[in-house]
């Protein structure tokens, strides 16, 4: 990701159910790389970048300040992504599984998993969590990852 874009940039942040393998993970950068850069809202270009970070999260990134994302945009990015789900077989959009990370290994879990996850002991308050709820870039940059104590899956569980 380029250091030319404000920290006020627009983020979305698409999780998949499993990381991109290795033979895929070329394709899908340089899919995501060419929307980013054909991206429009109502025929002006947008600036925007995109990339997929851990072999899992694909990061859309809009700076508004020259063109804002509107309806319409955003609903050509959700077609994008449903369109890469089916090719590769994975779900961009559960918002009810929670990334989380051990050692180098980023890991996933659904709700009730997660909170069983902790209760066990497996993960803790000081366990580094993925807030793909950031909307920012200073935030994705600064806050995407934080300890589970600090972030609201702490209610999770």
């Amino acid at each position: 990701m380029t250091a030319a874009l404000p920290e006020t940039a627009r983020v979305w942040i698409y999780q998949a159910d499993r990381p991109f393998n290795p033979e895929e993970t070329p394709a899908v950068r340089q899919k995501i790389k060419r929307f980013a850069d054909e991206w429009v809202s109502h025929n002006r270009q947008l600036q925007a970048e995109a990339e997929l970070y851990h072999d899992r999260f694909i990061v859309l990134i809009v700076d508004e300040s020259h063109a804002g994302a509107s309806g319409c945009s955003i609903d050509s990015s959700v077609r994008f992504l449903r369109g890469l789900e089916a090719e590769y077989g994975v779900d961009l959009f559960d918002r009810m599984t929670f990334a989380y990370q051990q050692g180098s290994d980023v890991k996933t879990a659904g709700r009730e998993q997660f909170a069983e996850l902790y209760a066990s002991g497996a993960i803790n308050d000081q366990t580094p969590v993925f807030d793909n709820l950031v909307n920012n870039l200073g935030d994705f940059r600064h806050q995407w990852v934080k300890p589970l104590g600090e972030s609201w899956h702490k209610r999770m569980v």
